[in-house]
């Protein structure tokens, strides 16, 4: 999905909210514990409840990869489910280089077709290169995180008094173009979306931390959107978590359409 159908989707749907399968085995209802495959049945109930409130899904690889065999054809047969309706991420947080950083690379965009996929940068440019070469494919680099040691490394300054996420931000906008690669900003951050902003004004952001931790999303859209909108928000266990009994496909639409009525005004 480019750029251009990304906010055609946001248009249509008045919507920018990015629904996290964090589909944890365990936090699964019981009713679907005896599933075949009970990780793609939840995420199938999830996905026809609220996909007219949202644009995009973000998978969060590592319940799967737990899972072995079977949580990898879950997550395979779970982008096959939500086609080419909404914008796919393979939250994975790769970040090698070489020949390593290809297969990657082809294993999230070639054999399951993921639009996106999360990407570590520590390792600079080589480490996303391989990803760049697919045309109509997003790299999404983490900048500043919502977590509670981020500061341990993203706020280091160097002799200029330009901090590390800064400085991930300015040398990876070089890599790409506004067309191929997001960021990642933290919604509890809000601080700092306006220095985000004057070195990236064009670039997508993508912001996790909606609800469970902390942020606000009034407060995250005021001072993060851009001329296109330029964000998605992303919400995972405030929405796939909502109920716990077997309503909770109606309970996470529920929650998906409080936060898209939120984002329509």
């Amino acid at each position: 999905m480019n750029f251009a159908d990304i906010i055609a989707q946001i248009r249509l749907k008045k919507s920018y909210l990015c629904i996290g399968l964090d589909t944890d085995i365990e936090k699964i209802p019981s009713s679907l514990q005896s599933a075949s495959n009970p990780q793609l049945s939840f995420n199938k109930a999830i996905i026809d409840s609220t996909r007219d409130y949202c644009v995009s899904y973000k998978i969060n690889t590592a319940f799967y990869e737990a899972q072995g065999v079977q949580g990898w054809e879950a997550m395979e047969e779970t982008v096959k489910y939500v086609g080419n309706t909404h914008f796919i991420i393979a939250d994975a947080k790769r970040g090698d280089i070489g020949n390593t950083a290809d297969q990657y690379a082809k294993a999230f965009f070639d054999t399951m077709n993921f639009d996106a996929i999360t990407l570590a940068p520590y390792m600079g440019k080589d480490s996303v290169d391989p990803f760049l070469k697919y045309q109509g494919k997003w790299s999404i680099l983490l900048a500043l995180t919502s977590n509670a040691s981020a500061a341990d490394f993203q706020f280091i300054s160097n002799d200029q008094n330009f901090p590390l996420y800064k400085s991930v931000i300015s040398q990876a906008q070089k890599w790409g173009t506004s067309k191929n690669i997001m960021f990642v900003v933290g919604a509890t951050k809000t601080e700092y979306f306006s220095e985000v902003r004057k070195l990236i004004p064009e670039h997508f952001l993508l912001i996790p931390g909606i609800g469970a931790q902390g942020g606000d999303l009034a407060e995250v859209s005021r001072r993060s959107m851009n001329s296109s909108c330029g964000i998605l928000v992303n919400s995972s266990r405030n929405i796939i978590y909502a109920s716990s009994g077997d309503d909770f496909a109606q309970a996470a639409a529920s929650e998906a359409r409080k936060m898209q009525i939120q984002m329509s005004d």
